[in-house]
């Protein structure tokens, strides 16, 4: 898995973590961390393909 990968699904983890703990203390920033892990998935996501059609042998 590329370093990038790993990285975004790591920020993804804490921003999931911090969301949660922001909801619980009752505060509405947890918004911008549910969307701070959306995006950070997508580039996980993406990372992820992007090394997978790199390793295929071009035809």
């Amino acid at each position: 898995m590329p370093r990038l990968a790993l990285y975004a699904l790591a920020v993804c983890a804490l921003a999931v973590v911090a969301a949660v703990v922001s909801f619980v203390s009752g505060s509405w920033l947890g918004v911008i961390w549910v969307l701070l892990a959306g995006l950070s998935s997508n580039m996980a996501w993406y990372y992820i393909r992007r090394a997978k059609a790199e390793a295929q042998p071009q035809s």
